[in-house]
């Protein structure tokens, strides 16, 4: 799945490893940077905020914002501090709405 996004690859023709994000398979590079791949991937947004369901995406890509954050293995991590691995399954933080609050 590619679809239409203002960020390029800066080596396409590195290797490539599949990972699922919300069920749907992207090849990226192996060894980058996890957000920044799958915002070259068209991958938006990332997570939705836990109040009023705002989408979000990476912000600072140096860990400081938190905007960026996904859920691997069951774990709630930033994106922008990990490298791309080959299988992993990712998916959005669960998101409680403002009613749940």
């Amino acid at each position: 799945m590619k679809t239409v996004s203002p960020f390029l690859e800066i080596d396409p023709q590195s290797d490539h490893v599949l990972v699922r994000f919300e069920g749907q398979d992207l090849s990226l590079p192996l060894g980058e940077n996890l957000a920044g791949a799958l915002l070259v991937a068209g991958v938006m947004p990332f997570r939705h905020t836990p109040v009023s369901g705002a989408p979000r995406g990476p912000f600072c890509m140096m860990g400081a914002c938190f905007d960026c954050l996904v859920q691997i293995d069951g774990m709630t991590v930033q994106a922008c501090m990990l490298q791309v691995t080959k299988g992993l399954e990712i998916t959005m933080p669960a998101a409680r709405g403002a009613a749940d609050a």
